[in-house]
């Protein structure tokens, strides 16, 4: 059969090679090709932008949060309305437009900047003349491809601080250019390699920026004890990454009797203090993002998605999920809402009254809240346990969850850690080992979850801290292992800030990415010691020889 698509971007895409006639994810194909139109045209409007500022005139904000946005709506599971996407592929066109009339010199543009279309058969061909596999060059290929990944992470940290009011030109005038710089022919493999490395230093920023957003808007996060049991009361379940969101949604929901539970990687939504205040804030309901079709189910109220992962819902319940910001699919309410708008999330919240209350899934608690604030208070403990010998290492097991049998592993390889052995977490790669009983080094969890994916830049924070107070040269001399789980674009984002940080060693599953050529790994291999997990017997071997 003739493919009828081509995308590699997240871990579980088809025989680890690639989706060619429907997303593992759900994807279909028509959604892929408006996918790689909206990449495109966004490439074209930042060719403009990145001239303009050549020229020292001026990008409006709006534009700089369109770029981000257009790059959130494409990262694995975030949308797949199609609509959604051609409404974005006009609007980044009439706003390219717009803009190319303000060049003073518009000679020698790219076609991504120029290419209009007039029937919807157009728009198609074009979508697939400029898909990953236009770029012939495997290499090329590989370099552009983990550059854009990288920036789609990064779009995404960037949507969420542009939403709490935070915003740093450097950082969009970067990402512009450098989704710029993908189209440009004359680039060689090592140009694309530095560039690749930038990303990543440009990760830890938008990192930076968006714990900054996030900290002084809702408060450092504290260590808390979540429930993980069901109330009474009907309720409303909320997924996704996005705080502002969680806020409003809070503040809408007081006094009506309606609670709210969080899921997935809102989980850490918990340890901020300006969310305790609301008393119908009651808990975490169920796991990680892959199981939400038994658990949407089982929850019997609405449903709010903020941001990505989405799984396309099941006839029996997709009546109750609800969708906003940059998520989206045909059949699903969208509630509308610009940055800096209060939305309007009455809607869900008289669905919820009509609902049964949540079935419970589980019963007890986790704790979490160790961000890079709250275990830094608590470093003295933490160096005299490590000088004392009551902690040998720290494993960094942060990144993703997903559906594959093989991600076991972690919950295979967290049981079969020494006793002496701390995991640091952040993202929903936790939710495979933080439910289990292992216990604590001197009244320390033996899991620290610092939050979401992006509070990955916490562990980070701790690793850099711990170098200093032990007076390292060198941050891979620190007694840390980096064993890490990957799925979709975030994950890049944080993969490739940690190399700019110079961290070695990394090891990467539960596959390494299909969008990395032979010649690229070999690279990342050689230089920063990147390599896939194994089995657990050998890896604990690798990494703690006898103990």
């Amino acid at each position: 059969m003739e493919p009828k698509m081509f995308c590699f971007q997240c871990q579980e895409t088809a025989a680890n090679k690639g989706c060619q006639f429907g997303g593992v994810c759900g994807k279909k194909p028509q959604t892929a090709k408006l996918q790689d139109l909206l990449i495109y045209v966004t490439k074209g409007l930042s060719a403009i932008t990145t001239r303009l500022r050549a020229e020292h005139q001026p990008v409006p904000v709006a534009v700089d949060r369109l770029v981000s946005t257009n790059l959130f709506m494409t990262i694995t599971n975030a949308n797949f309305d199609d609509q959604r996407f051609i409404d974005q592929i006009d609007a980044t066109m009439s706003c390219r437009d717009e803009l190319l009339e303000q060049l003073n010199d518009n000679s020698g543009l790219t076609d991504a900047a120029t290419w209009q279309y007039r029937t919807p058969e157009e728009r198609l061909l074009k979508a697939d003349e400029v898909g990953v596999l236009a770029t012939a060059n495997e290499d090329i290929r590989s370099l552009r491809e983990l550059t854009i990944y990288g920036l789609k992470g990064l779009a995404a940290y960037n949507k969420h601080a542009h939403v709490l009011g935070y915003a740093d030109a450097a950082i969009d005038a970067f990402l512009q250019q450098t989704l710029a710089q993908t189209l440009d022919d004359s680039l060689t493999a090592a140009d694309l390699t530095d560039l690749v490395l930038t990303t990543g230093s440009y990760g830890v920023k938008v990192m930076a920026l968006l714990d900054t957003a996030n900290t002084s808007t809702y408060g450092d996060p504290e260590i808390t004890t979540v429930e993980l049991g069901v109330r009474s009361n009907p309720a409303i379940l909320i997924s996704g990454h996005d705080l502002r969101d969680l806020e409003m949604l809070l503040e809408q929901t007081a006094g009506t009797g309606v609670d709210v539970y969080t899921h997935s990687e809102m989980l850490p939504a918990h340890y901020y203090p300006s969310f305790k205040k609301y008393p119908h804030f009651v808990g975490n309901y169920g796991n990680a993002w892959w199981q939400q079709k038994q658990e949407f189910a089982a929850f019997n109220g609405p449903i709010l998605l903020t941001t990505n992962c989405l799984v396309p819902p099941d006839a029996s319940y997709q009546d109750r999920v609800y969708t906003t910001g940059s998520v989206g699919f045909a059949g699903c309410k969208h509630i509308p809402g610009e940055i800096g708008e209060t939305k309007d999330f009455s809607a869900i919240i008289t669905h919820a009254k009509k609902c049964p209350t949540p079935t419970q899934l589980e019963s007890g608690h986790l704790v979490g809240g160790f961000a890079h604030h709250q275990v830094l208070a608590l470093a003295d403990k933490i160096v005299d346990a490590v000088k004392n010998g009551a902690i040998k290492k720290f494993v960094v097991m942060a990144g993703c969850d997903g559906r594959s049998p093989a991600r076991n592993y972690y919950t295979d390889f967290a049981q079969s850690l020494p006793q002496d052995t701390v995991i640091l977490t952040a993202g929903c790669a936790k939710y495979k080992y933080n439910k289990l009983q292992l216990g604590t080094i001197g009244g320390i969890p033996r899991v620290l979850d610092a939050g979401q994916c992006n509070d990955s830049y916490s562990l980070a924070l701790i690793a850099l801290k711990l170098k200093e107070v032990f007076e390292l040269d060198d941050i891979n001399q620190l007694p840390i292992i980096y064993n890490i789980a990957w799925y979709e674009q975030k994950a890049v984002i944080v993969l490739l800030a940690l190399l700019s940080l110079g961290i070695k060693n990394i090891h990467l599953g539960p596959t390494l990415p299909a969008f990395l050529s032979p010649n690229v790994a070999k690279v990342l291999v050689e230089n920063f010691g990147i390599a896939s997990i194994t089995s657990v017997d050998a890896d604990l071997q690798s990494f703690f020889g006898d103990n």
